[in-house]
């Protein structure tokens, strides 16, 4: 009774609350994979490939012999603005990777924050208690960290908690999408 007692005393909604901060932590992680993956439409670039279609269409139109030069003037003012929106595109990649690394580094700072802020409010105490029928092989495994034992019973101790519901919030959000 004396891990029933800590886990009172802890609060018995720590594993869940847990396992919530783990999950929140990878779907922040898969959206901003996902932002990272999809970038974003700019005015800028809209606006030249708009330019580059009308340029060509005209200079496509203009097929005549005696119209020649003013065609090949066109195709060289879209091909000027191709590579204009080329450089600015490249650029602009850059930038959003950039910024996106930095939201990255954040993330994973924050997440070893909370991770190492959760071991050391819950080292040595049980976050949860199980039978030991439902975790046979793995009991002693669970138990790391806890300090106590329990005479049919295995306590969970907050790092194979974070292990696993790392695990199973990667696999979860494996069926989310944005």
């Amino acid at each position: 009774m004396e891990g029933e007692k800590l886990i009172e005393d802890r609060g018995f909604l720590a594993a869940p609350l847990t396992f919530v901060v783990v999950v929140v932590f990878q779907l922040l992680s898969k959206w901003l994979d996902q932002l990272k993956k999809k970038g974003s439409k700019n005015t800028r670039e809209s606006e030249l490939r708009t330019e580059i279609k009308q340029l060509l269409r005209e200079a496509s139109a203009l097929s005549q012999p005696a119209t020649f030069a003013q065609a090949a003037k066109l195709r060289r003012s879209a091909a000027t603005k191709e590579k204009e929106l080329a450089q600015y595109l490249e650029q602009h990649h850059k930038e959003i990777k950039l910024s996106y690394d930095m939201y990255g580094k954040g993330l994973l700072a924050s997440k070893v924050v909370i991770y190492l802020i959760l071991v050391l409010c819950f080292w040595r105490t049980p976050i949860a208690i199980i039978a030991k029928q439902l975790v046979q092989p793995f009991g002693t495994l669970l138990s790391w960290g806890t300090g106590g034992h329990m005479t049919g019973h295995v306590m969970v101790g907050i790092i194979p908690w974070l292990i696993l519901s790392n695990r199973v919030s990667k696999y979860v959000c494996r069926f989310v999408e944005f």
